[in-house]
C-alpha cells in the first residue's frame, strides 16, 4: 500500500504562484510514476503532470503546459507541482496520484483544494 498525502492549497490571486507537496509512505519503493490531477466545479477529474519516478522525466497536459511544473524528491519520497501565473480557471481540487505499473492510479490522495480569484 501507498499513502499520499497533499498539502500547500488555499486562496490566491490571479497571476499569484502557489506549490503543491504530495508526501508519499508506506511501499514507496513501488512506484513507478506520480502524478497530479485536478477536478474543477461541474467537470471530471484529468490529468494534468506526470513524472517517472526513477529518472524524472516529466509530461504535461492541457492548458497547465509553460505555468506548471512537477519535480520530485526521492529521497523524501515527495512529488512537487509549482504553479506559476495561476488564473481563475486553474481553481481545482488537485490530487495526487501514484501507479506501481505505468497503466493504472492506484493510489490517491485526498485532494487539495486551490482557488484562484481575480
Amino acid at each position: 500500500q501507498v499513502q499520499l498525502v497533499e498539502s500547500g492549497g488555499g486562496l490566491v490571486q490571479a497571476g499569484d504562484s502557489l506549490r503543491l507537496s504530495c508526501a508519499a509512505s508506506g511501499r514507496t519503493s513501488s512506484i513507478l510514476q506520480m502524478a497530479w490531477f485536478r477536478q474543477a466545479p461541474g467537470k471530471g477529474r484529468a490529468l494534468i503532470a506526470r513524472i517517472t519516478w526513477t529518472d524524472g522525466v516529466t509530461y504535461y497536459y492541457g492548458s497547465i503546459q509553460g505555468r506548471f511544473t512537477i519535480s520530485r524528491d526521492n529521497a523524501r519520497n515527495r512529488v512537487y507541482l509549482q504553479m506559476n501565473s495561476l488564473k481563475t480557471e486553474d481553481t481545482a481540487v488537485y490530487y495526487c496520484a501514484a501507479d506501481r505499473n505505468l497503466s493504472t492510479y492506484e493510489y490517491w490522495g485526498e485532494g487539495s483544494q486551490v482557488t484562484v480569484s481575480s
